[in-house]
Formats: structure tokens, sequence, C-alpha cells
């Protein structure tokens, strides 16, 4: 019985050995302003003090998304406080784009601890960004849960492409994280400079239909990417 245990246990450890991708994913990033934001990125690293580590910015994008929580919610009482989110955001950029950044520029990468870690907390972050707006005086709940499921559907379809093709998607129809914060930045900007807007459609005012609507782009993007991803596979006989 043990030895029977035992080999099972080895089997166990081989195939997972065998399920888990060795090789570096190829990171697909083709947004609007990839080629500026590298430069930015790049001569950032060297100029960062030794102290700053990946995972404390890593902590400080959490921070900021935080932050952008925050300022959504007590916009309630005061709409000033929709700069605090616009400053979040700014922080959010900076600790999100630069954590990996600052890993490869100093060689210290961990591929799969900096990828659970990473996307980990992207998949928070976008909890509460999306849950703050909902709580806002601005844009209703279900509407930023609806731009929320969006998201963690392409975010799965991104997991997934990694798991099957090797390739980590960072971007669709031209725009990744950075063009997202700046639409949420312009969005946040909008709310302040209008204030509360009447409804126009179905009690649902000019800022619910834009969020609803990025919300449904993100889930008809999702689907094409989807059949294009079966089709690939099947294509290659996998």
């Amino acid at each position: 019985m043990t030895v029977c245990l035992r080999h099972g246990q080895r089997e166990t450890s081989s195939r997972s050995a065998r399920l888990t991708p060795t090789k570096p994913l190829a990171r697909i990033q083709q947004n609007l302003v990839a080629v500026q934001e590298r430069r930015l990125l790049n001569w950032i690293c060297p100029r960062l003090p030794t102290w700053v580590t990946p995972d404390k910015l890593t902590v400080l994008a959490l921070l900021g998304a935080v932050a952008i929580l925050a300022g959504y919610v007590c916009s309630i009482v005061d709409r000033h406080w929709l700069w605090l989110s616009v400053a979040g955001y700014v922080v959010h950029w900076f600790g999100d784009s630069l954590d990996g950044s600052l890993a490869r520029y100093r060689s210290i990468e961990r591929p799969r601890y900096g990828y659970f870690v990473d996307h980990s907390a992207d998949v928070l972050g976008a909890l509460l960004i999306l849950t703050g707006l909902g709580i806002s005086p601005y844009i209703r709940l279900d509407v930023a849960l609806i731009a929320l499921a969006g998201y963690y559907m392409l975010a799965a379809h991104s997991f997934l492409s990694a798991r099957v093709v090797g390739e980590l998607k960072l971007t669709y129809v031209a725009a990744g994280p950075t063009e997202l914060r700046l639409i949420l930045i312009a969005l946040t900007v909008s709310m302040f400079a209008i204030g509360h807007d009447e409804p126009q459609f179905e009690g649902l005012g000019a800022f619910d239909l834009f969020v609803g609507g990025v919300g449904v782009l993100l889930v008809i993007v999702f689907l094409f990417q989807t059949v294009a991803m079966i089709r690939r596979l099947a294509r290659q006989g996998e």
C-alpha cells in the first residue's frame, strides 16, 4: 500500500512538472502608447534607489487602487475627493507598470512568483476600482459590475492563452491597462466637471451608458478572441 502511494505521488509530481510552463511567456503588447511608455519606464528603472523592489511596487499599486476606491466613496460627500482617485490612478500606474520592468532591469525575475503575484494584484485592483465607481454617486453599481465582469473575462482569456499557447496577451483592440487608466481618469475629471447627470435612458445617465458600453465591448472582444483561439488550436490539432 505504501509503495503504491509513493509511486502515485511520484507520478503526480512528474505530471505536474510537465504541466508547468518552463519557457518564458511571449508578452503581446501592442497598445497605442506602448513605445512611449516603454521609453519612460526604461528611463525610470535605473534611477530608482536600491531599496525600491518589485514587491514594494506591487504593494504601491494596490495602495493606489485603495486611494481610487476611497476617492470615489468620499465623493458622495464632496466631489473634490475625485482628485484623490485621479492621483490614485497615477500611483497605480507607477507601481503596476514598474514592478515587472524593474525585476527585468535588475535581472531578478522570478517568473512563476511574479506572474502569480502581479496578476493577483491586478484582479484585486480592478475589484477595488470598479467597486469604487459603483459606490460613487455618478455610476450605478450594477453598471460598474458589468464593466468588472468584462475585464475579468478578458483577464481569464489572457491567463488561458498563456497556458495553452505560451502567449500573455496584454492588449486588446490597441488598448491595454495604461489606456484604460487614461480613459478612467478622463471619466473621473468629467464627473467632477459635470457633476450628477440626468437619466438619459431607462434610468441610466450618460456616465452609466459609457461605463456599461465599455463593459459590453469587453465582453464582445472576449467572445471574438475566444472564437479565434479555438480556431487556432483546432488548426494545430491540439
